[in-house]
């Protein structure tokens, strides 16, 4: 199961993009605490933090407990703006956690034992059709993961969200057994055959006429 990272964050008491851009250029990074029908909490981070959370991957199904004048929020990270040069984190918003609350998370998916699938031996490709499965959760029992075993694969088979080894006791958002992957063929390249242009016919003398 999913670990639970805690975050110290700083308050902030004004909003706007003028106090967004204040805080930035003070070092830090503007963040916002959201929901579970509470006022936003307005926040600030070190970036290096932001940074080495984003880094990691998977952030989104990660739990976070940021901590504010020693009081601490179960928060998940829902959205992380960029900016559009540097790709540095410009903005942070947290969704907060209430009791009981089952949350929609994107899980990963890892494919295991790929090379030892028959269909892969045979030139097959594994076309994935998601990398990650949104699902409802119980914020406690997020998975890192979600595996499915392709060792049996073989061409053309299809591999189904009732696949997936263990789901955790999560619920597929899309409600049905849809598709994760697929082994495909062989791309078959076709050989182009360049046929050379028939010679030009000989072109017949002209009659001379009688005088």
């Amino acid at each position: 199961m999913v670990q639970t990272i805690r975050i110290e964050a700083a308050a902030r008491e004004q909003a706007g993009k003028g106090a967004a851009r204040a805080t930035r250029r003070a070092g830090h990074v503007p963040a916002v605490i959201y929901g579970a029908k509470q006022e936003a909490t307005l926040i600030s981070l070190d970036p290096r933090i932001v940074v080495k959370e984003l880094q990691k991957g998977g952030w989104k199904s990660h739990l976070y407990e940021v901590v504010v004048d020693g009081q601490a929020t179960r928060t998940l990270m829902r959205d992380v703006q960029f900016h559009p040069v540097t790709d540095m984190p410009l903005h942070v918003d947290f969704q907060r956690l209430a009791p009981g609350q089952k949350i929609r998370v994107m899980v990963p998916v890892n494919f295991l034992n790929e090379e030892s699938a028959p269909g892969i031996k045979e030139g097959g490709t594994l076309n994935v059709v998601r990398r990650e499965i949104e699902v409802l959760s119980d914020p406690d029992a997020v998975p890192e993961a979600f595996e499915i075993d392709v060792a049996e694969g073989t061409i053309g088979d299809t591999f189904r969200w009732s696949n997936v080894k263990d789901v955790f006791g999560t619920e597929a958002v899309l409600g049905r057994d849809f598709v994760v992957a697929t082994l495909a063929p062989p791309t078959v390249e076709e050989e182009v055959v360049i046929v050379a242009p028939a010679p030009a016919a000989p072109v017949a003398p002209a009659k001379k006429g009688k005088k």
